[in-house]
């Protein structure tokens, strides 16, 4: 596994619709598991291919139980993901970026999904994700298509250094 560097605005990968992804086999491997090594060391809670200059179609993310804090986190590896449902009902939160650094913003989510993909070994999975882990996947899944939480919010501010925010 290695590190990665996770690009920032204003790379032109961040803005580009990423390809599907079509082969599973050792490089795709190599690249899932230098992601997730990546997104730890960030930290953060997910990471979307793109964000490491890679046009592709995968995101990884980590997130454990909003109820219990003490319950192990839960790591998601989805090539070529879809939302197959969403709520009517959506949700503002505020939303941090790694590839957006500095900055975080307003944004309105549904409050959940239903997202079909391929795992790791393209295998198809299914995920249904409510709260946070629902914004995640919206928040990741949106670098897939060049779209940065900036642009779906009206309001975007430089955090107070105690204010805590959950960054992809």
């Amino acid at each position: 596994m290695a590190l990665r560097e996770i690009i920032t605005l204003p790379n032109p990968v961040l803005r580009r619709k990423a390809r599907k992804v079509t082969d599973f086999g050792k490089e795709f491997q190599q690249l899932v598991n230098d992601m997730i090594e990546t997104m730890r060391e960030a930290p953060g809670v997910g990471l979307a291919a793109p964000q490491i200059a890679v046009s592709e179609r995968l995101i990884v993310v980590e997130f454990g139980d909003e109820e219990n804090e003490e319950a192990p986190q839960k790591l998601y590896v989805v090539a070529n993901p879809e939302i197959t449902e969403a709520s009517e009902e959506m949700v503002e939160g505020i939303e941090g970026c790694l590839s957006v650094p500095g900055l975080v913003g307003e944004v309105e989510r549904h409050t959940s999904i239903t997202v079909k993909g391929l795992n790791r070994f393209g295998k198809p999975t299914r995920i249904k994700a409510e709260g946070w882990l629902a914004r995640i996947f919206q928040h990741e899944m949106d670098h897939l298509d060049g779209i940065l939480y900036p642009d779906r919010s009206d309001k975007v501010w430089k955090p107070a250094p105690d204010e805590e925010i959950p960054l992809d």
